[in-house]
Order: structure tokens, then C-alpha cells, then sequence
């Protein structure tokens, strides 16, 4: 089995609430995994960790054979869609990804606009990301988690203020990706999504966890 992430013994404190306890987990390349739990469960805060965006109080957490925060800060080759994403409001879609692409400067302007097209919206719209509705602010945090082509994507409630056609097209979307060897960990509140899409599914509650399927 190619286990392209592995999260083992982590424990997560912050201040006197320990938000994880002892999370084991593993997941396998180039496939769909569903993490469940009701809200306050410690699913965002171990998708933070697995990001390298929160360092775990205990234990090891390991991507694509490097561990996180030992070997690398950020995990490589990763795109993350965790929280609301967040936009400079007053430019447009577009100019948004363009100024976050250079932060790395591995793609050019086509590609950007690819990713836009790809979840549904059009690159050459002027309005501002602030006129934006809540499933247009969505589908530009896929389209930036997607943009530079990564192996990894990290979704927490992707799905969030899409209407029925939008998801049906983004689950399509997840589907083909997978389908290009990537590998993809999904957080969402709908059995439906999980069930679809999911190759496999672990469930947090109060910090613990357990894969169910």
C-alpha cells in the first residue's frame, strides 16, 4: 500500500484544550479520503496540522515521505482549501490567483486561467472578489488549491454555498482529478458527498479517531 500521508501518534494542546489524541491515520495514494465529525471534533485543526500550519504538541506527521516540521515547514506540491477562503476583496478573481502565483512562480498566466475555467468561472470577469457570492468565492479557492497542479488537495467543506448544479459539477470535477493519480482528503457535512466521492472514511469525535470505512 502507497500511503502518501501518515499521521501517527499526534496529540494536539492548545492552551488547557487538547484538540487531538493520538491520531492515527494513513492515507493511500491517488485516492478520495472522507473525514467526518461534528463541528468542534478537531477535523480543520488536523488538516491545519497536516498543512504544517499547526505543529502538533506530540507525535509525527509524515507527506509524501517528508516529515512536517522537521524535514519541511509546508508540505510540497499540496493545495489547500481550509476555512473560508480568504481574497484581497478589491480585485478581481483573476488578479487574485495571478498575485498568489507568484509566490512560487511555476505557472503562467494560461494555467490561472485554466483553473478558473475549470470550476466554472470566467477569468476575464472584472467584478470584485468582494461582489462575489459565497459558491463564487468557493469555486476561486478550488481554483486556486488546483492551480499549480498539485498531488495533494486538502478540502475542508469545498462544497460550501454551491447550488445543486455547482456541486454535482465539482464532485465530477474531484472524480476526474483522482482519476489523474492525486490524492484528495474531504471534509463535508453531506453523507452524500462522502459517499460518492470517498474511497475510504475516517470519523473524529472529540479529537479521536477512527476510520470507518
Amino acid at each position: 500500500m502507497n500511503n502518501i500521508i501518515e499521521v501517527r501518534d499526534v496529540d494536539l494542546t492548545l492552551g488547557n484544550n487538547q484538540i487531538l489524541k493520538g491520531i492515527n491515520a494513513s492515507f493511500e495514494k491517488g485516492k478520495i479520503h472522507g473525514l467526518i465529525g461534528r463541528n468542534g471534533s478537531g477535523k480543520t485543526m488536523l488538516l491545519k496540522c497536516i498543512s504544517g500550519f499547526v505543529k502538533p504538541t506530540k507525535g509525527e506527521i509524515t507527506v509524501d515521505g517528508k516529515r512536517i516540521g522537521t524535514d519541511v515547514d509546508f508540505p510540497a506540491n499540496i493545495g489547500i482549501i481550509i476555512e473560508t477562503p480568504g481574497f484581497i476583496p478589491y480585485y478581481s478573481g483573476y488578479k487574485n490567483l495571478k498575485l498568489l502565483a507568484r509566490l512560487k512562480n511555476t505557472i503562467d498566466n494560461n494555467a490561472i486561467k485554466e483553473s478558473m475555467i475549470r470550476v466554472g468561472l470566467d477569468p476575464g470577469l472584472r467584478r470584485h472578489v468582494r461582489k462575489y457570492s459565497l459558491g463564487m468565492r468557493q469555486r476561486l479557492g478550488l481554483a486556486q488549491a488546483i492551480m499549480e497542479n498539485p498531488d495533494i488537495l486538502i478540502l475542508d467543506e469545498p462544497f460550501n454555498g454551491l447550488d445543486k448544479d455547482g456541486v454535482k459539477e465539482m464532485r465530477q470535477y474531484l472524480l476526474s482529478y483522482k482519476d489523474q493519480g492525486k490524492t484528495i482528503i474531504l471534509c463535508s457535512h453531506s453523507a452524500e458527498d462522502i459517499s460518492v466521492l470517498c474511497d475510504t472514511v475516517h470519523e473524529l469525535e472529540k479529537g479521536v479517531i477512527q476510520k470507518i470505512s
